[in-house]
């Protein structure tokens, strides 16, 4: 008997075949994207051991697993394919959400992108919440939602979850778990407060990827983003080491790092600490790692201190065939919209020197085999044509200059707990017109991008088959896909509305799709 059973829908509860990037398919519309692929390729479930619980987890769940053990409750965490064998041997399922309604701004600009409709992500939930209704009828039990899409769940009310648990859960979910086990009436919602870092315990069991946390929260404190409330704190290093040490006793030899900026570890008031971070990345590769790697990174930290970039480089032993390739910030090129929306986002420059803090740092990063994923923000209630002008002239310079950056310019969402909260959410319709001029050339440029670097973005594939299936679908879909975003700038989204019949998991689009899976079969033979 388990007081507490912890689970996430598919999409996840996955580890993506091994990289990460993978998972961004899942934030398609479904119809475009046949089930066998997804459930085979870019979402497959985890591996378990003999009871059904989950060798490797998301991190969020195994932080969860890790506080409520050391507040004396029995946890098992399993993926949602086991969530019925659990469910008659427990009081609680809690369970992690990341983008429940398709409403992140990856899925909002895939979606308007590609004719509408519920992503893969929306799927999976629906699907899921299907299922924990189920359970809960049939047992009787309690269920606590939360994670980084639980503002998505805020937006309306959810009469099968008895408690979502907004923000970090370190101090007030073991009381939350407790009282429901009581038998205490709970508010329908729960807002947690900050823990101090010795009140965050390490995990116990390993995370998928080889996940380990290094920062929580920024303090940058840019208006649309949901991590700014948050206080910024540096995980001490002897946690850390423990958190690789727990993921390499299960096998996994590597590192991703989570933090919301890599070059913050151990900051004070923004600037970048070189001893700590190097210090960081040499104690974590002397435990026997292969790589570490990390999920974002800001340009103005890179610019301040190019020679922690260069050692950070040095010591994970990045390469032209093992680069990183983090998310990083590129925003707007408005000084409008970076004054109004996020004044200390070129801290420690001016907004005004926007530019030649993106030009400066991208070269830094481009030198030392880090490939910067640029996200913009788009969508603004006073943004105008000539503001995302100034956007397109900013991404034009990065091509001029021939870097390797991806970038992507999304809708700026509404996230119910930035600052944003009461901004109109963002419509294809509502945006200004010269989006679609800076969505093609910024695109246009990806292609590019993302072709040349293939082996880098399928590195962490193990399975041969599927490594190769993905190369094949990266340069098929490619082959295709400018002339549509060509066609999206000439009628201004307008031509998103041509793919709003096709549906791929009709019985025709699947036997279409086992057909191409067969040929490309016979190929990688």
């Amino acid at each position: 008997m388990y007081d507490v059973v912890l689970t996430a829908d598919r999409g996840s509860f996955t580890d993506y075949n091994g990289s990460s990037v993978l998972g961004y398919v899942a934030c398609m519309p479904y119809r475009l994207v046949p089930r066998f692929f997804m459930d085979k390729f870019f979402t497959p479930p985890m591996k378990t051991d003999r009871e059904g619980k989950a060798l490797f987890a998301p991190y969020a769940l195994r932080k969860i697993e890790a506080v409520l053990e050391s507040s004396g409750f029995s946890v098992a965490v399993v993926p949602p394919e086991k969530l019925d064998k659990f469910a008659k041997n427990t009081r609680i399922i809690g369970f992690t959400v990341h983008d429940p309604f398709g409403l992140d701004p990856v899925s909002a600009k895939l979606s308007f992108l590609f004719g509408g409709g519920p992503t893969w992500t929306a799927k999976f939930f629906s699907e899921f919440s299907e299922k924990v209704k189920s359970l809960k009828n049939k047992y009787g039990l309690k269920v606590i939602a939360g994670g980084p899409g639980a503002w998505e769940l805020s937006m309306k009310d959810h009469d099968w979850i008895d408690v979502l648990f907004i923000n970090e859960a370190e101090v007030e979910l073991p009381r939350v778990v407790k009282g429901l086990i009581d038998g205490e009436q709970m508010p329908k919602i729960v807002y947690g407060k900050s823990p101090k870092v010795d009140q965050i315990p390490p995990i116990i069991n390993p995370a998928r990827l080889g996940e380990v946390q290094v920062t929580r929260g920024c303090p940058r404190g840019c208006k649309f983003c949901s991590i700014t409330p948050e206080t910024f704190r540096s995980i001490p290093l002897e946690v850390i080491k423990k958190e690789v040490e727990v993921n390499m006793k299960g096998g996994i030899n590597k590192v991703e790092f989570i933090t919301d900026d890599i070059l913050l570890y151990g900051s004070q008031k923004l600037r970048v600490n070189h001893e700590a971070i190097v210090k960081l990345f040499s104690e974590v590769m002397k435990m026997g790692v292969i790589g570490i790697w990390f999920p974002h990174i800001s340009a103005p930290a890179v610019r301040e201190s190019p020679r922690t970039v260069k050692a950070m480089s040095e010591i994970a032993r990045y390469d032209k065939d093992r680069a990183a390739a983090p998310v990083v910030g590129l925003e707007t090129g408005s000084i409008k919209i970076l004054e109004k929306y996020m004044s200390a986002k070129a801290f420690p420059w001016s907004v005004r020197e926007w530019r030649d803090i993106i030009i400066d740092a991208t070269a830094i990063m481009n030198d030392n085999y880090i490939y910067p994923c640029y996200t913009m923000t788009i969508g603004y209630p006073e943004e105008t044509d000539e503001d995302v002008q100034q956007s397109i002239e900013l991404v034009q310079s990065i091509i001029d200059h021939k870097f390797t950056a991806w970038i992507f310019p999304l809708p700026v969402i509404p996230i119910s707990t930035s600052y944003i909260a009461k901004n109109p959410y963002p419509k294809p319709e509502t945006l200004p017109s010269a989006y679609w001029d800076l969505l093609y050339i910024s695109w246009k440029h990806n292609f590019k991008v993302t072709r040349d670097l293939i082996p880098i973005l399928t590195g962490g594939i193990k399975n041969n088959f599927v490594k190769n299936l993905v190369k094949t679908m990266i340069d098929k879909t490619f082959s295709n896909i400018e002339e549509i975003f060509l066609k999206l700038k000439e009628t201004k989204g307008d031509y998103a509305k041509t793919f709003s019949n096709i549906n791929l998991n009709s019985t025709i689009g699947v036997l279409k799709a086992i057909y191409w899976l067969i040929r490309v079969s016979a190929k990688s033979d």
